[in-house]
């Protein structure tokens, strides 16, 4: 193996070991990023942007940075009741069905970037106050290694008229969600073609993106007092049947408020706390490292800011309306 495909190899496996020991997507802690059956699912307008920091400490550390917009195409006589982080709990009566989305992503890990976007569909189906979604996403992203910042002693073999540092892929997500008063459960599995990046000529480097499978569930209780919580747990998986879990446990106050813990099953722990304002949600999570980069970084730190818009028809002028 040549030094080329050693430094690929390297920055590939730095990817993986951001979740799990063959996983290939970046982490998130909201679990609604893995699912697009979620898309529109509690009938509001969602305007968000996520920002991810791996391994502080660390030059050329992982970063992700979401934005997303996601919303429900509601008929014009529907209205949401006011919202707060117990947004599941409003199972209302569901006169539009259709769920759209679309999120523009960058991934950046070492020498390694993927920059793309995804549009997301859902379709809702209401069942005596519950609901069950069903939801597909489309994406692309390019995948970009930065040949710049290589350095050789000798010639390198592939850096010829066969190589490419740029490659697009595409690929799709589908997702299940069922969502009922006070719990909900999903089902979604990612890269569903796929898809495969080759890297120089034939007979080089090919690297595969595998199916990654996520199960979630969650469950709310003591809604109606001041001080509330919510157990919830995901279980990763990918094609080479190497699984992980989350576990959080969060604690509401008057249900706009949280403090929350988090633990990743042989990764991190973590503390969460989030927070609304009018129509304004932020989240934030710190983890910290358990294996052996804990004495080489000062952990990983995500935040998310939301607006949620719609809670009068008056505001739904934007939407198609059928």
């Amino acid at each position: 193996m040549n030094l080329l495909q050693k430094s690929i190899l390297t920055c590939m496996v730095c990817c993986c070991a951001l979740t799990l020991k063959a996983q290939q997507m970046p982490l998130y802690s909201q679990y609604g990023m893995y699912n697009p059956a979620v898309t529109g699912c509690d009938g509001f307008t969602t305007i968000s942007l996520t920002a991810r920091d791996e391994w502080i400490g660390f030059d050329d550390s992982p970063k992700t940075y979401v934005f997303s917009v996601a919303g429900r195409v509601l008929r014009s006589n529907y209205q949401v009741k006011k919202s707060n982080f117990f947004s599941n709990k409003r199972v209302a009566k569901r006169s539009g069905r259709i769920g759209l989305g679309a999120t523009i992503f960058t991934d950046h890990n070492g020498l390694i970037s993927r920059t793309g976007a995804q549009i997301m569909y859902a379709y809702h189906i209401y069942m005596n106050n519950k609901q069950l979604s069903f939801g597909l996403a489309a994406s692309t992203f390019q995948f970009k290694i930065d040949q710049d910042k290589l350095e050789f002693r000798d010639q390198e073999p592939l850096l010829n008229s066969s190589f490419s540092n740029k490659v697009l892929v595409p690929d799709v997500t589908f997702g299940v969600h069922y969502l009922a008063m006070h719990s909900y459960y999903g089902l979604s599995v990612a890269n569903l073609f796929q898809s495969q990046i080759k890297i120089g000529s034939e007979k080089n480097y090919d690297y595969r993106l595998y199916r990654h499978y996520f199960l979630m569930a969650g469950r709310s209780f003591n809604e109606d007092k001041t001080f509330s919580y919510e157990p919830s747990v995901i279980l990763k998986g990918t094609e080479k049947m190497v699984w992980q879990a989350d576990f959080q446990m969060r604690v509401y106050y008057n249900r706009d408020y949280y403090l929350g813990l988090t633990y990743r099953t042989g990764s991190a722990i973590g503390t969460m706390v989030g927070l609304k304002w009018n129509r304004f949600y932020l989240s934030y999570v710190f983890d910290y490292n358990l294996t052996p980069l804990q004495k080489h970084t000062f952990g990983s730190h995500e935040i998310n800011l939301a607006l949620k818009l719609g809670d009068s028809a008056r505001r739904y002028r934007w939407l198609i309306r059928y």
